[in-house]
């Protein structure tokens, strides 16, 4: 019957594939309350660099859920401005990163030579280790937002690309393109009208799993000094501050930072996984 379904270990098969689609639901309310966090911490960001050295490092209490740091300045303002500064900054990022990849994938469908200077782009910026690339770059345009966010766009998207590319490369040994290119089709005309249709679901999903590593990269090389001023409330900043005082007890200046990082992205990795979920058939049946 349809609607049995049998466990093994600690998988669900369903009989319907449309069933697991049906489970494969956007969570709007938490993309709500993420879009809530943004708002609120660019409402917040003047209150975020407020001092007062009276209330110096207090732990949390009534009047500051978050305690506050050296200078007297509330974490919890901090850490909602720090954390729309870095989904702000991930979401751009992102966002400029997919399209290099979309861009570059429908380069490669114009020829042979096309493909080839698309493929030895891809290898050698996946040769270089990542991390070096990101903070030359940062460095190289003088750090800041502007610097973050084109080293965080110009070293991600050659995975996403090399799967665009396969997916094209698919696409054009079908049979549909061959007759679009007989009735006198260009290649670009098919890449854009043919090709782009079957690329957006996988490109949808490539941006949502970039994004957590947009992220993470935005904090780890604020963390190390080669990414946002040091008068940003970014989380980057507000954890290598931290690191000062933890050993003098002040455990609430990394703990609620960390976390609100680490939840923000926990939640668009396991989104980004159930939109691949939703759109690749293989992966229907399945639920983990």
């Amino acid at each position: 019957m349809a609607d049995r379904k049998r466990k093994y270990g600690r998988a669900v098969f369903a009989d319907d594939p449309g069933d697991q689609r049906k489970r494969t639901v956007f969570p709007v309310p938490a993309v709500l309350l993420f879009a809530a966090v943004v708002v609120a911490g660019m409402l917040l960001r003047e209150s975020a660099m407020e001092t007062d050295f009276v209330r110096k490092n207090l732990p949390p209490c009534a009047g500051h859920l978050f305690g506050t740091d050296r200078m007297g300045r509330d974490m919890l303002a901090r850490t909602l401005a720090g954390l729309s500064y870095s989904i702000l900054l991930g979401l751009l990022s992102s966002a400029v990163s997919a399209g290099i990849a979309l861009f570059l994938a429908f380069l490669s469908s114009l020829g042979k030579a096309a493909d080839a200077a698309v493929t030895w782009l891809t290898d050698l910026m996946m040769g270089v280790p990542h991390m070096i690339l990101l903070v030359l770059i940062s460095c190289a345009m003088g750090k800041g937002f502007a610097g973050v966010a084109a080293g965080v766009a110009l070293t991600h998207w050659p995975g996403l690309c090399r799967l665009l590319r396969a997916e094209i490369l698919q696409q054009t040994e079908s049979l549909w393109a061959g007759i679009a290119r007989k009735l006198g089709k260009s290649r670009w005309y098919i890449a854009r009208t043919h090709f782009l249709p079957h690329l957006l679901p996988q490109l949808l999903v490539g941006l949502t799993l970039q994004f957590p590593h947009a992220v993470l990269h935005e904090a780890g090389i604020t963390f190390l000094g080669f990414g946002l001023p040091p008068d940003e409330p970014a989380i980057g900043i507000i954890l290598s501050e931290s690191m000062a005082y933890l050993s003098t007890g002040k455990w609430w200046l990394a703990l609620f930072p960390g976390l609100a990082l680490m939840l923000t992205v926990v939640f668009f990795e396991r989104m980004g996984n159930a939109l691949r979920a939703a759109v690749n058939p293989s992966e229907v049946h399945l639920v983990k």
